[in-house]
């Protein structure tokens, strides 16, 4: 719904040929507590504010009302003016004809209040006046609802709903003789039309004529499972395909008979389609979330990302996305962002795609490739001149001054770089970022022996760091390039398992490079079935296109205030539970983590186009940051901390009941501590701990050598 459309200077935009007598207000970002406060206060003034439509956000979270114009404000002034009355802030992007409502359901659980004069106001005669209420409520169609609706909680049944009306290619809908129940026309935000669309697919396609009343009974014996077994519900949401209504209850009514057992197939296909993935992927996102702790929601993703998915096993999704990271953060090297510590950050990021052999990782450099189409075809043009000119300072006469040279900007370098010719693109990179893809990091670590990859270890430290952070060198010679510049490089890289732990060693893994990396690893491939891959089509290919020009359009600060906030709370939450635990390892890498988590979520941010971020933008920003701490512990916390058992049994070894803090008794010494401790920590490290968990407030002094918590074991450990 759109109720603010308002026309261009020669009284036409997109069909709108007059000015709406309306104008819709979206509400975002309240809390749980926030909710019934601004609800009330709305509906005590819908008199003044003229008030004609109240809704809660399909997300939640907010509302979405609609009241009537006052003429002689423009658009922002009303909206200003509404603003002030309630006491809330609105969002000032949803304010034009592309940003509209998208009313997903009719029941009076979302719907709080409706007038019908709206649709008398609006301009276009298209939009009916809906049937509002249920049969025998005691009002009919046409008649205005001008009182508030009551929320519905715990009430079982819906007071407001509006009747399916659409069935694309699923046949006529079902009327009967006057005015019939209304059922939810979507089970968990999924419309039974795509619910039905998708077991058609899975089944063989939509029913032929000879076949419909077998093929009705097979999906009536399904769809069931999601309508509460209730054979009116079914009536209203099954397509017909020019079947009697009087047969359609005869088929409904024989699937109904049979003994009730759920639908495994309705259930994959309701996963499948809530997260956008294929329905023969279920199980397999399942295994990956088990393993991982992670999914990834596809549907949820900005265009770009979701794109790059495509075709692209769910089992490789977290990988592609790591992959990409770094590629679309180089592209938005204009942005500046403030991080929940206060300061200013760029985008820098580095990623490292690791499995066996033959585990698949050119999936991730398909979508690479894709990605950094628009630099290769602009390096191209810089590396022909380029050529061009070196070709002329050879070719030059003894005495001949040599061409200038023309500082041409390549932003795509291999990883094998010099550090000399490296120096020479930062210096002409004009403040923007350069990125390398390497395809075998085992590569880069042969080259020069282990020179040049450890020779590059404070190139990439710096590249990551905030903004100005600076890098040079300096040569008495004109074969190699001297200076000093800002550092603005990412990269991505695939190898595999074992050429990550020699990058990696116990003797490196401290100076804080492996802390900055985002790892993910490729699915086990052992004795597995091949992979089956999918194509991505043109108009794919064009989406990410656009995504990357999206992101090279943006400059300057954007502000982030609920990624701050979230991963502020995300990182204090692994504070509290690496301190629980006594672990270092995750105490060392929960703060990058952090840190590359929330610069994924304001990539994320930068592709939706949103003004605020978006719920599914913070969800993915603590998921990436979950995901690459538990990587970065497994690949490096065994190295970091030299322990005696496995790094990932070490993530395992600890639940939030079964913490080093809650085994403690009661009352206990260091010594108590110790024992539960490795061997190896130092009696000082143990002192250390004790002394953060008094100054936290969870223990007191109880004489010279014991300590007496102050939380009881069952208690959860907030900040």
């Amino acid at each position: 719904m759109n109720y603010s459309c308002l026309p261009n200077e020669d009284g036409s935009l997109k069909g709108s040929k007059t000015m709406s007598t309306t104008v819709g207000m979206d509400i975002d970002h309240l809390t749980k507590e926030e909710m019934p406060t601004v609800r009330e206060r709305i509906l005590q003034k819908k008199e003044e504010l003229g008030l004609l439509m109240l809704e809660e956000s399909a997300r939640g979270g907010g509302y979405h009302l609609v009241f009537r114009r006052r003429p002689e404000l423009s658009q922002e002034e009303n909206l200003k003016w509404a603003s002030e009355l309630l006491e809330v802030k609105y969002d000032d992007g949803a304010k034009d004809i592309t940003r509209v409502f998208f009313t997903t359901t009719g029941s009076a659980e979302d719907l709080l209040f409706l007038d019908d004069e709206i649709f008398r106001l609006t301009p276009s005669r298209l939009t009916p006046s809906p049937s509002l209420l249920r049969e025998g409520s005691g009002q009919t169609q046409g008649q205005k609802l001008s009182t508030p609706l009551p929320h519905r909680e715990g009430m079982g049944e819906s007071l407001l709903s509006t009747p399916l009306s659409h069935r694309e290619g699923m046949g006529e809908s079902l009327e009967g003789k006057g005015e019939s129940l209304s059922f939810p026309s979507d089970f968990k935000g999924i419309s039974y039309t795509s619910i039905i669309g998708e077991f058609w697919r899975r089944t063989g396609g939509e029913p032929s004529e000879g076949e419909r009343n077998k093929r009705l009974h097979q999906l009536a014996a399904n769809l069931r499972a999601i309508c509460d077994d209730n054979e009116e519900w079914l009536l209203e949401v099954m397509p017909r395909y020019g079947l009697p209504a009087q047969e359609m209850r005869s088929i409904i009514h024989s699937a109904c008979k049979e003994p009730t057992k759920g639908s495994r197939l309705i259930d994959k296909i309701v996963k499948a389609l809530e997260t956008g993935i294929s329905p023969d992927e279920v199980d397999d996102a399942e295994a990956v979330q088990e393993e991982t702790g992670v999914k990834v929601n596809v549907k949820a993703l900005p265009s770009g990302l979701k794109e790059s998915l495509t075709g692209v096993p769910v089992s490789m999704h977290m990988p592609v996305l790591c992959s990409l990271m770094p590629l679309a953060a180089a592209y938005a090297d204009q942005v500046e962002v403030r991080y929940c510590d206060g300061e200013m950050q760029k985008l820098g990021m580095m990623s490292i795609i690791y499995g066996e052999q033959a585990s698949g990782k050119s999936v991730c450099k398909h979508a690479v490739n894709i990605w950094k189409r628009q630099l290769d075809d602009e390096d191209a043009l810089a590396r022909k001149r380029e050529d061009e000119w070196k070709e002329r300072k050879k070719n030059r006469k003894a005495n001949e001054k040599a061409p200038d040279d023309p500082k041409v900007l390549i932003r795509v370098v291999p990883v094998t770089v010099s550090c000399s010719t490296l120096l020479k693109r930062l210096k002409n990179a004009d403040g923007h970022t350069l990125f390398s893809f390497g395809e075998e990091l085992d590569t880069l670590r042969k080259t020069n022996g282990a020179g040049s990859w450890s020779s590059k270890y404070d190139i990439y430290r710096l590249a990551f760091d905030p903004i100005d952070s600076e890098w040079g060198q300096d040569y008495n010679s004109d074969q190699a390039e001297s200076g000093v510049v800002k550092v603005a490089y990412n990269w991505s890289m695939l190898g595999t398992s074992g050429a990550v732990r020699k990058c990696f060693k116990a003797d490196n893994v401290e100076n804080g490079l492996s802390s900055r990396i985002l790892l993910a690893e490729m699915p086990d491939t052992s004795f597995a079935k091949m992979p089956h891959y999918g194509r991505r089509t043109q108009e794919d290919e064009s989406k990410i296109q656009e995504a990357v020009t999206r992101l090279r359009s943006y400059s300057g600060y954007v502000d982030t205030p609920r990624l701050r906030k979230a991963i502020d709370q995300w990182v204090e939450e692994q504070r509290v539970m690496a301190l629980k635990d006594v672990d270092h390892v995750k105490d060392t890498y929960r703060r990058r983590a952090a840190v590359i988590g929330f610069r994924c979520g304001v990539i994320f941010h930068l592709l939706t186009g949103r003004v605020k971020e978006s719920n599914a933008c913070v969800e993915f920003a603590t998921m990436m940051a979950s995901y690459c701490l538990n990587q970065q512990i497994k690949v490096f916390g065994a190295a970091l901390q030299n322990q005696y058992v496995d790094a990932q049994q070490e993530c395992q070894r600890y639940g939030a009941n079964n913490s080093i803090f809650d085994q403690l008794p009661p009352t206990f010494t260091a010594d108590d501590l110790a024992a539960l401790k490795p061997a190896n920590v130092p009696r000082n490290s143990i002192i250390k701990i004790i002394s953060r968990w008094n100054r936290d407030g969870w223990v007191v002094k109880a004489d010279s050598k014991r300590w007496s918590k102050t939380k009881s074991d069952n208690d959860k450990v907030t900040s």
